[in-house]
C-alpha cells in the first residue's frame, strides 16, 4: 500500500478545513436562532413582560441573549475566515480563524461548566416569577396580575398550579373554570419545556465544543503548513538541472560576432598580395614575407 505524501495530507485537511468551516456556519445560524427564540419567543416574551427589570429572570434572560448572539457572530466570522483562508492559503486569516474558534471554546466552557454546576437556575427564575404572578392575581382578581397570568396560561396551554395540601381556595379555583380546568398544571408545563430547552442549548454546547477542538486542529495544522511554503497549487516539485555540454567548444566571446560587425576570417592566398607569399611554415601554414 503506498503511503501518502506530504501534498496529499496537506490537500487533505485543506478539504477538511472547507467542510469543518460550513459545519461552523451551520452552527452560528443554530445558535443565532436559539437566542433569538430566547429573546423574541412567545413563552418567553410572556414571561419576560410579567417581571420587571430587576427581577433574577430578566437580568438571566439578557445574558442568555446576548452570549447567543455573540458566540453566533464569532462562529460565523471564524468560519468565514476559516474557508477565506484554505482557498487564499493566507496565514494571517487563518490565525484570525483560529482565534475566533479559541474564543467561542473558551466560551462553551465557562456554559458548560456553569450549566453542569447550576442545572436548574433558568427554571427556578422562570417558576419563582410564575409563582410572583400567580399569587398577586389571587389576591387582585380583576387587575393587571390577572392578565399577565391569563396570558401565561394561554401561552403554555396550562392553568394553575397545584396546591402543597391538595387544598385550593375559592379563588384559586376560580382562576381555572370550564376547558381550562382540564389542562395540566402551569407549573409541570413549564418545567417540561424549560427541560427540553436547556437538552437543546446542551446538545448545541456539546456540539460546538467538538467542533471547536477539531476546527482549531485544522486550522494550526494549515497555519504551519502555510508558513513552511506548502502549497496545494503546486502540481510537484521542479529542479533546475545544468546545461549538458556541448560537443563542440566555442570560440571565446572575443571573437563572436553580432549582426553589423565585421566578420574575422584567417587569411587566404587570394587575400595575400603577390610576391609576399612565402614557403610555408613548419606548422603548415603559409609564412608572409617582406620585402627588403
Amino acid at each position: 500500500m503506498a503511503t501518502m505524501g506530504p501534498w496529499s495530507r496537506v490537500r487533505m485537511v485543506k478539504c477538511q478545513m472547507l467542510v469543518t468551516s460550513f459545519f461552523v456556519l451551520l452552527l452560528g445560524l443554530s445558535m443565532a436562532t436559539l437566542a433569538a427564540l430566547t429573546y423574541y419567543g412567545a413563552r418567553f416574551a410572556v414571561i419576560g413582560h410579567a417581571t420587571s427589570d430587576k427581577t433574577p429572570y430578566e437580568a438571566m434572560h439578557r445574558w442568555t441573549f446576548y452570549t447567543g448572539i455573540s458566540l453566533a457572530g464569532l462562529l460565523t466570522v471564524g468560519a468565514v475566515l476559516g474557508a477565506a483562508a484554505t482557498m487564499r492559503e493566507a496565514g494571517g486569516l487563518m490565525a484570525g480563524g483560529f482565534l475566533c474558534f479559541a474564543l467561542v471554546f473558551g466560551a462553551l466552557v465557562e456554559v458548560a461548566f456553569w450549566r453542569f454546576h447550576n442545572p436548574t437556575q433558568v427554571e427556578d427564575a422562570v417558576l419563582d416569577t410564575y409563582d410572583l404572578v400567580y399569587d398577586q392575581a389571587v389576591k387582585n382578581v380583576s387587575g393587571t396580575p390577572q392578565q399577565q397570568l391569563v396570558a401565561i396560561q394561554d401561552t403554555f396551554l396550562c392553568c394553575g398550579k397545584s396546591s402543597p395540601f391538595s387544598l385550593l381556595g375559592d379563588l384559586e379555583v376560580s382562576l381555572c373554570q370550564g376547558e381550562e380546568a382540564a389542562r395540566q398544571d402551569c407549573l409541570v408545563g413549564i418545567r417540561s419545556f424549560l427541560r427540553m430547552y436547556g437538552n437543546i442549548a446542551s446538545i448545541l454546547t456539546g456540539i460546538g465544543l467538538a467542533t471547536m477542538v477539531y476546527a482549531m486542529l485544522l486550522s494550526s495544522f494549515l497555519w504551519f503548513a502555510i508558513r513552511s511554503g506548502c502549497s496545494l497549487d503546486r502540481k510537484g516539485k521542479y529542479t533546475l538541472s545544468r546545461r549538458a555540454p556541448d560537443c563542440q567548444p566555442q570560440e571565446p566571446s572575443f571573437f563572436r560576432h553580432s549582426p553589423g560587425w565585421p566578420v574575422l576570417q584567417h587569411p587566404t592566398e587570394v587575400d595575400v598580395p603577390h610576391g609576399h607569399l612565402g614557403a610555408s611554415s613548419p606548422s603548415g601554414g603559409p609564412q608572409l614575407l617582406q620585402d627588403s
